[in-house]
């Protein structure tokens, strides 16, 4: 019993350890993309049916903050502004070790708008569903037990924006975002055999 108690501890403690910092990440290719607004809204979120509380202020500072530290890097001669609306999340609060150990979500909607040109290079918002990661990748201790509410929003909005930044990445080499001849609303991907 000793033994399996010190080991719930050291995850616990192992896993708020989680660090957030980008500064030996890389920057990815994204042509001549440089943060104009970061317009983050919370208006019609909905919390999931077992979560803790988190405010439509919270979030936003939240993904602000996020997107800021992430995108702030880039220098591109163009302007480009993120519209990120919040529409659903789940904190997971804590619970019971091994019976109940959920881990925190975030849906967000992404639009992305040329300021020179003045209009949205996607009409149709692009979809993200985020998780939150840990270091120790455990599946006994939920982030209940070792984050705080911020601690969770933070990791949250960390994955988020590089959720994005992949993204626009990925649009940038097939579409050509962020270059003098972007292709405007991508094709979506064909569904899988069987939909419809």
């Amino acid at each position: 019993m000793t033994r399996l108690l010190s080991l719930l501890t050291g995850l616990i403690l192992l896993a708020g350890c989680a660090t957030q910092s980008i500064e030996n990440e890389p920057k990815v290719p994204l042509g001549d993309f440089s943060l104009g607004h970061n317009v983050v809204v919370a208006s019609k979120m909905a919390k999931g049916p077992i979560s803790r509380e988190a405010t439509a202020d919270e979030w936003i500072a939240a993904l602000r903050k996020g997107i800021d530290t992430r995108f702030g890097r880039y220098e591109g001669e163009a302007l480009y502004h993120l519209g990120i609306s919040v529409e659903g999340y789940m904190l997971a609060p804590g619970g019971i070790p091994v019976l109940y150990s959920p881990k925190s979500a975030l849906i967000i909607l992404v639009t992305v708008w040329d300021d020179e040109l003045g209009r949205k290079l996607n009409d149709e918002p692009h979809a993200l569903t985020i998780f939150e990661t840990t270091d120790t990748g455990s599946v006994v201790v939920g982030s209940g037990h070792s984050r705080t509410k911020a601690e969770q929003m933070d990791q949250l909005s960390y994955n988020a924006a590089k959720a994005i930044e992949t993204w626009l990445a990925d649009m940038h080499e097939q579409h050509g975002w962020f270059t003098d001849n972007p292709t405007f609303n991508p094709p979506k991907p064909e569904p899988l055999t069987g939909q419809q």
